[in-house]
């Protein structure tokens, strides 16, 4: 399989060499001192995921904690990809899935309990629908099961600002699952906790970029392919239970700072012409009152986390310029109506809308 010239830096490597055997799909597990949660979920992936033409991955970053010991002697027939340093998600799931060759890759966290029948509708779905580059299943909470999963839920979505929410998550208001989503349909971002994509579709848009580390990755990879003119979708059929903050908390400041700065991130490389300017400074602003908001409540890691967020986003311009360029030539002017054309800051915190059946004025954004 042929690795298309990014644009975005080097990837570094892992330790294993040559392609492994074609497979029609390949489920993913990126795994970071993960022992524990390998232990309580691998089991269940493997007994879950029996269907032909179809193999369970383990990619190592780098850990110390013997989770690849572990993988080896009680699970022979996992393939194990080690890697030779902590890539992060985006830069580990880009170097193992150069080395894969399969139809559709499935990028599963390791803290996920999948259901006995959750494959079958995701390939299923993507078998019947080749316009499809990614789709995801309904997300719920590993703790509370009648209820939604924050990084996921039933599908994600943008503001006009790049602020994520989802159906069943807004801000942090989470809905229960009550089957008021329980439809397919398109979607504007397949969360990375559980997705299955396109390999087809992952290199000709030249994959996860490295460069965001973790969070808003694949934000970033399904504007990408909604830009080529493919479509994202929703598959309620298929349902597991996340645990959700296992690798960082959700009030870490690491976090923090990665997801100010990934939006950024993300907005400078694929916003359309017309809005770039005027929503980049908007973006930044709404930015700046928050570091002020932390700085007057005496939150001063998380205004340090801001201030270090827009640092770094300025020093990845000449990157981001390149990137962008790349971004904007593979663009077929592809209809956005899946970004929400107003702040979701706003309709949460001032209009009272906490669930996404409530909201309205999703337009097209090209």
């Amino acid at each position: 399989m042929k690795t298309p010239n990014t644009g975005s830096g080097a990837t570094g490597g892992g330790n294993i060499k040559g392609m492994i055997k074609m497979t029609k799909t390949a489920i993913v597990i990126l795994n970071w001192n993960g022992i524990d949660f390998l232990k309580k979920f691998l089991g269940n992936v493997v007994k879950c995921s029996i269907l032909p033409d179809t193999k369970i991955f383990v990619v190592d970053n780098y850990s110390d904690d013997n989770s690849v010991e572990w993988v080896e002697t009680n699970y022979a027939g996992v393939e194990l990809i080690r890697l030779d340093k902590n890539y992060g998600f985006a830069g580990g799931y880009k170097i193992a899935l150069q080395k894969i060759e399969a139809r559709y890759f499935i990028l599963l966290n390791s803290d996920i309990e999948v259901t006995t029948d959750w494959i079958k509708p995701l390939i299923t779905y993507m078998d019947q629908n080749p316009e499809v580059a990614a789709c995801q299943p309904k997300i719920l909470s590993y703790y509370n099961r009648d209820s939604f999963e924050y990084a996921g839920a039933a599908g994600g979505f943008i503001d006009r600002y790049g602020y994520p929410f989802c159906r069943g998550r807004i801000m942090d208001f989470i809905e229960r699952d009550e089957g008021q989503y329980d439809h397919y349909s398109d979607i504007f971002w397949a969360s990375g906790a559980c997705m299955i994509v396109r390999s087809e579709a992952y290199f000709k848009c030249s994959g996860l970029d490295e460069d965001f580390f973790a969070h808003m990755e694949e934000i970033d990879l399904c504007w990408r392919f909604k830009n080529a003119g493919y479509r994202v979708s929703f598959v309620p059929d298929s349902v597991v239970y996340h645990v959700g903050g296992g690798t960082l908390p959700y009030n870490s400041q690491k976090k923090l700072y990665l997801n100010f700065r990934n939006s950024l991130f993300l907005l400078y490389k694929n916003l359309p012409a017309k809005k770039f300017h005027s929503t980049l400074f908007t973006r930044k602003i709404l930015d700046c009152i928050s570091a002020i908001v932390f700085l007057f409540t005496g939150n001063f890691m998380s205004f340090n986390a801001v201030i270090k967020a827009h640092i770094a986003y300025y020093r990845e311009l000449p990157v981001l310029k390149k990137k962008r360029e790349t971004v904007q030539k593979a663009n077929i002017g592809h209809t956005q109506k899946l970004i929400l054309n107003k702040s979701i800051a706003y309709e949460f915190y001032i209009k009272g809308h906490k669930t996404f059946d409530s909201l309205t004025s999703f337009s097209d954004n090209q």
